[in-house]
């Protein structure tokens, strides 16, 4: 569920990269037409592939603060020379490196690679047993052991109910915090198991894993997801050229609404149905290049039954903002 940007098969060895929402990406950012773009989250370097590759001219700035990212990157350099540039940044950190009406577009793909999923050591998967890291830089932060062992009840909360939606939060909460000092919060498969009985384990049809939620709420929380994309947009919007497009595909409903709300405002409209600002008040940025989400075909989710859950929305710059 809270992997759609790459397909997996049975070790790391064998992952087979496959960019969700591809086409429909770049007949909004139009790379065949040459320009200067950037991919925020690098991830297995596949829409930076398919942009660079649509015209011999186009160039491409490239973000992600996973090491292994940029050693996956020089697969990259070595197809499209001085052409790609890569930045072992994470995306919020993106105006350090870019410049205000720098790119003709711009793409943030915020699902989580499975390069990181297949990785053990990362402690992202419950279905391999690892110390539980989640981490998107292992730089950086506490890991998911740590934040489970020591964050109070309230930002437990904040991650089970309002990251991972989880309806049956209170029972997890409560789970967590009795298995503190046991080791069954240290590893990916007993946390997991741990959850999953708390919210009742398994039901008939059940496509996720019950403790799938739990662990998605979690790394959103450790990561700072929701605030580094808060962050971002308007750097991305301040980076693009007018005439220039900015693509996000989510995967996660409060990613989607933070997108949506954000473009609405950029193009004047009413940010959500509780909006009671007028016209007057309302500046237009940009114009949205489609008012609803765009999903993957039928087709692309059964090739790729991960990208079921991926969001596109796209707008485009008119005017340079005061952001």
């Amino acid at each position: 569920m809270y992997c759609g940007a790459v397909e997996f098969v049975c070790a790391p060895s064998m992952v087979r990269h496959v960019p969700v929402l591809l086409d429909e990406s770049l007949a909004f950012l139009e790379p065949d037409k040459g320009g200067r773009f950037a991919d925020l989250t690098y991830g297995g370097g596949g829409h930076s592939e398919a942009i660079l590759g649509a015209n011999n001219s186009t160039e491409l700035v490239s973000f992600d603060c996973d090491p292994d990212a940029e050693v996956r990157s020089s697969k990259t350099k070595s197809l499209y020379g001085d052409r790609f540039t890569f930045h072992d940044l994470s995306f919020q950190r993106m105006d350090e490196v870019s410049s205000p009406e720098d790119f003709d577009g711009i793409l943030m793909d915020l699902g989580i690679s499975s390069f990181q999923l297949m990785e053990p050591l990362k402690g992202f998967s419950f279905r391999l047993d690892a110390p539980i890291d989640m981490r998107l830089d292992p730089r950086v932060g506490i890991s998911a052991a740590e934040f489970l062992e020591t964050a109070s009840r309230d930002s437990l909360v904040r991650a089970v109910r309002e990251y991972g939606e989880e309806r049956r939060w209170n029972r997890v909460v409560n789970a967590i915090l009795e298995a503190r000092g046991t080791g069954v919060l240290q590893r990916t498969m007993s946390a997991a198991e741990l959850v999953a009985e708390a919210v009742g384990g398994f039901r008939v049809r059940q496509r996720i894993h019950p403790a799938t939620k739990t662990f998605q709420g979690i790394r959103i929380a450790i990561n700072g997801e929701m605030e580094a994309l808060a962050l971002t947009l308007p750097k991305a919007f301040r980076a693009l050229k007018p005439g220039g497009v900015l693509a996000v595909i989510s995967f996660h409903s409060l990613e989607d609404r933070m997108v949506k709300r954000f473009m609405r405002k950029m193009s004047g409209r009413p940010e959500h149905r509780g909006d009671r600002s007028v016209l007057d008040e309302r500046t237009a940025y940009a114009e949205l290049l489609t008012t609803k989400i765009i999903s993957p075909s039928k087709k692309e989710v059964e090739d790729n039954p991960r990208s079921r859950s991926a969001r596109l929305r796209v707008m485009r710059k008119i005017n340079q903002s005061s952001l």
